[in-house]
């Protein structure tokens, strides 16, 4: 585990989350600027600049290691891309990468580095949301990764994401990492630290239905 490419891995694991919840945290915020009285056009923003983030973070950090996400990289383990071992350091390197994204995106917009969410999300309809929209980005991400589709990952996460923004009541959070940092940040994005359990449990329910469906529908490497 401790070889140069699983440095590399989880250097590029860390750093590219980092850049995500600049991104989320950061466009979140301007938007709340520029758009005040406007919420459509905030969550719009937001959405954009995610999708945006994601394509070109994917793009980046592809060739090493571009999960940015535990319930990808638990998915990844459970699917047979990835050995177990190489599970938890990386999750830890996502959610350490997403807390200093959500940091740093603070403190670029003259906030402190840390300020707990009070935005409370925490009713079923938001936690079914989170299941669907888990599931449909494992599935965009593992159907293309088994029909070696890889060049098209960047461009279709990021189009699902800036998607599922909209058609989720939730807006698809799906990650388990930036669940945990967005409670840093009392801002557009920012989620209080009493609704995130509830999401992050409601993203693993998520995993757990898309490997049974990707098994089933692209069992070429089981």
């Amino acid at each position: 585990m401790n070889t140069p490419a699983f440095r590399r891995t989880l250097l590029a694991e860390g750093v590219g989350t980092m850049f995500l919840l600049i991104g989320v945290v950061g466009s979140g915020i301007m938007a709340q600027r520029l758009s005040p009285n406007d919420v459509g056009l905030q969550l719009f923003q937001n959405a954009a600049a995610t999708a945006a983030v994601l394509v070109a973070i994917i793009s980046i950090f592809g060739t090493i290691s571009a999960d940015f996400n535990p319930a990808v990289t638990i998915g990844a383990w459970a699917l047979g891309h990835r050995e177990g071992r190489q599970v938890a350091p990386m999750v830890v390197a996502q959610i350490v990468g997403g807390a200093i994204g959500s940091m740093l995106a603070n403190l670029m917009f003259d906030l402190p580095a840390v300020v707990w969410s009070t935005t409370e999300r925490s009713s079923s309809n938001l936690w079914l949301s989170e299941v669907v929209a888990t599931v449909g980005l494992l599935l965009v991400v593992f159907s293309l990764v088994r029909t070696a589709r890889l060049s098209a990952i960047p461009y279709v996460v990021g189009a699902y994401i800036g998607g599922a923004y909209y058609f989720t009541s939730s807006t698809s959070f799906a990650n388990p990492a930036v669940t945990v940092a967005r409670t840093l940040s009392d801002t557009f994005a920012g989620i209080a630290c009493s609704s995130a359990p509830m999401f992050i449990a409601m993203q693993l329910v998520g995993v757990a239905i898309a490997i049974a469906l990707i098994r089933q529908l692209f069992p070429q490497q089981d």
